[in-house]
């Protein structure tokens, strides 16, 4: 079992930026992955970042060049950094983990992220 809390989220005018951050409750050295997902209203949930076992990163092609992945082993702490935002960013943004490539993915209660003028 993991608890995931995460925070940072907000409303920011289109341009700016947000860092969001996800603290589990265990060492992130127990995860197959870590990363960030989001839930856009009537939209399935997508994968936005991710990090996994050896230091692999991947991106969704709609963030690329925006957003950074970032993991603090010694705070067990997984952070986006999210710059140039968009109104299409606007979403509920969760952390999820896996403990194996086969295990069900368990995520955080998420935090909202709206891009408005």
């Amino acid at each position: 079992q993991v608890q995931l809390v995460e925070s940072g989220g907000g409303l920011v005018q289109p341009g700016g930026s947000l860092r969001l951050s996800c603290v589990a409750s265990r060492s992130l050295f127990n995860f197959y992955s870590v990363g960030w997902y989001r839930q856009a209203p009537g939209n399935q949930r997508e994968l936005v970042a991710r990090i996994t076992t050896g230091s692999t990163t991947s991106y969704a092609d709609s963030v690329k060049g925006r957003f950074t992945i970032s993991t603090d082993n010694a705070k067990n702490t997984v952070s986006l950094q999210m710059n140039s935002l968009k109104p299409e960013d606007t979403a509920v943004y969760y952390c999820g983990v896996d403990f194996t490539p086969t295990t069900p993915r368990r995520f955080g209660q998420g935090t909202q992220v709206t891009v408005s003028s």
